[in-house]
């Protein structure tokens, strides 16, 4: 479970449609939208810098945020964000009310820890991380900031799925609803770089006398070349 509270402010806007959307930006303000909880959607403004700042903390994506709008503030979690495709600018956000008594599906990341006592690593083995956050199913309360992956026992060539991750109470993945069968997909693996075993491939290749090789053509040349003088 979280303990992090993040609150951002914002304000009803009337005022709907590209041409407002677009004099909204202009303005360093970012058009918004919540909805969800049984109740209507409204039309929102925040200010763009603020936005862009909460945006940058990791736990701002997986966490319970304090909306403030007037004088209520409502429990949301961030569902969309739409960015300008080459410019640091925030084009939309969408918010989705939460409930108390509602689970709700958030993708939380993963915090891989232990990489540098691990076996596989003293071998001289390299980590690759299959997946950075996963998608769960719980109550708001239980909601964690990450999951932790403990990879310091893991050993050469060996593989960490989604049901080795230690989950906390009332926390579900979303890819086991149907089962795990199917759906254990790999989160983190370890083993030997490839190039480096293609190195070892060609030092042995280079390390096999090649003059061996090319002596007996030679030497048959140098006979052949006698018997033409003879």
């Amino acid at each position: 479970m979280s303990t992090m509270k993040f609150e951002l402010e914002a304000d009803v806007r009337a005022d709907v449609g590209k041409g407002a959307s677009r004099r909204l930006r202009h303005a360093d303000k970012v058009p918004a939208v919540i909805y969800g909880g049984g109740e209507k959607s409204v039309s929102l403004t925040l200010d763009h810098n603020k936005t862009l700042h909460a945006l940058s903390h990791e736990a701002f994506y997986s966490h319970i945020l304090n909306l403030k709008v007037g004088t209520s503030t409502e429990k949301v979690i961030l569902k969309d964000v739409q960015r300008h495709p080459s410019r640091p600018r925030i084009a939309h956000v969408d918010f989705l009310r939460v409930r108390a008594d509602q689970k709700l599906q958030m993708n939380v990341p993963l915090h891989f820890i232990g990489e540098e006592s691990a076996p596989a690593l003293q071998e001289g083995g390299v980590f690759s991380h299959l997946m950075s956050d996963v998608e769960v199913s719980c109550l708001p309360a239980d909601l964690p900031e990450f999951i932790e992956v403990d990879v310091s026992g893991m050993l050469l060539d060996q593989t960490l799925h989604l049901s080795n991750l230690k989950l906390s109470k009332g926390v579900e993945l979303v890819a086991f609803a149907h089962g795990v069968e199917g759906h254990d997909h790999p989160v983190v693996s370890v083993h030997i770089p490839r190039i480096i075993e293609e190195e070892v491939v060609e030092a042995v290749a280079e390390e096999t006398p090649a003059a061996e090789g090319t002596a007996e053509p030679a030497a048959a040349s140098g006979e052949n070349a006698e018997k033409n003088n003879e």
